[in-house]
């Protein structure tokens, strides 16, 4: 079977833009995908589109086009933006379409996100004890995983640090301005152990996709991008997971107990046939510091613990053995649900063609991972290769 080839991006700016809507916002980055594809509108056969909080996707055809094209409405979470994509991919796989669009769009309202625990089949009680308050809940996670593995909070500001400095360098990103160690460290804090530049904040942005068969792409005499393996999982027993806790007492806590984020990145590298060894640069859901860290052994890139080392020595920098969140992640672009793991993606593509400016990963990168975790329990993993 041939690869599904990623033919086309585009994106509209990540953080606050007053005047527009969700809608108008991922719109714009349709037709920049469109253009960036050579392809006009009727050429799209079907359409996945994500949003959380901006309406439904596919009333932009009011904009686009009224050319009846099969469009798709995902709502998943943080990893709906993922999970659009996961089903693009696998409508072009079966034979079904040689060329269609994964979109994502959101514009969230300021302040932290409003989860209701009826919407996760939760007993009310969760959420009048706080644990439906996202950064509490993360940081009661991140600091069992500091005390089982010896991650220390100055880690949890190297990720933070590196974000905001990688992000001067992205156009499309919302944090652009350089923070320092000692004040990332310093700042208030919000949920011990994280400070407020320890964690990305509600955003709108939209992202878009253009996704073809092999032959397809070919005949658009676009350069082959191939999408090597997109998965996405739901959680298995005992993870200790967003609105969906649960930890068995076992005799030793410190091995590597299965999350969603590990199955999908297990499938994703199994289906890819490359290995975690042979990814040139990975960008990896950062809702707050810890969660890079954590997702760097979930995804298979180190075991658990070795991160602190990893992250002391700069392997994790734009020139460094695995450069992560290239583009400063959530923690510098914000998290409008919708298109979040789509602009992973997209950081990808840009990566691989080259074309990262001042965030380029040196070395002509050929292979690049991408992972989106949300609520309740849920990961997409993608793996591109060029």
């Amino acid at each position: 079977m041939s690869d599904v080839c990623i033919v086309g991006i585009g994106i509209h700016k990540f953080g606050r833009t007053d005047g527009l809507s969700g809608l108008d916002q991922g719109v714009h980055a349709v037709r920049e995908a469109l253009a960036d594809a050579g392809i006009d509108w009727p050429q799209v056969q079907f359409a996945y589109g994500s949003s959380d909080a901006a309406g439904n996707p596919d009333t932009m055809v009011d904009r686009l086009g009224l050319t009846g094209v099969q469009f798709i409405n995902v709502r998943n979470g943080c990893a709906a933006g993922g999970s659009a994509l996961f089903s693009a991919q696998m409508a072009i796989k079966s034979g079904e379409f040689d060329i269609g669009l994964a979109v994502g769009f959101d514009k969230h309202p300021r302040g932290a996100f409003n989860a209701l625990p009826a919407e996760y089949n939760l007993p009310e009680w969760y959420g009048e004890v706080g644990q439906m308050v996202t950064t509490q809940f993360f940081a009661a996670k991140i600091m069992r995983y500091m005390s089982l593995f010896g991650i220390s909070q100055t880690s949890l500001a190297r990720v933070a640090e590196k974000a905001f400095r990688n992000a001067v360098h992205a156009p499309h990103a919302w944090r652009r301005q350089l923070v320092s160690l000692e004040d990332i460290l310093e700042a208030p804090l919000v949920s011990d152990p994280y400070t407020k530049y320890m964690f990305c904040s509600p955003a709108e942005g939209g992202v878009a996709l253009i996704l073809a068969s092999e032959k397809k792409a070919r005949e658009l005499g676009k350069p082959l991008i191939r999408l090597k393996a997109a998965t996405m999982r739901t959680r298995p027993p005992h993870s200790f997971e967003v609105f969906a806790p649960s930890v068995d007492v076992v005799a030793d806590d410190t091995k590597p107990r299965p999350t969603a984020s590990r199955i999908a990145s297990a499938d994703a590298f199994r289906l890819s046939g490359i290995d975690p060894g042979d990814i040139d640069v990975a960008q990896l859901q950062d809702t707050e510091a810890g969660a890079e860290i954590m997702h760097m052994a979930e995804s298979g890139f180190c075991a658990d613990g070795e991160q602190e080392q990893w992250l002391a020595e700069g392997r994790t920098e734009i020139g460094g053995a695995l450069p992560v969140n290239t583009d400063g992640g959530c923690l510098a672009c914000g998290e409008p649900i919708g298109a979040s793991g789509l602009r992973q993606v997209y950081e990808n593509v840009v990566q691989l063609r080259g074309h990262g400016g001042g965030r380029q990963v040196p070395g002509d990168p050929r292979t690049a991972y991408s992972h989106v975790y949300g609520a309740p329990g849920v990961s997409a993993v993608t793996i591109l290769e060029r």
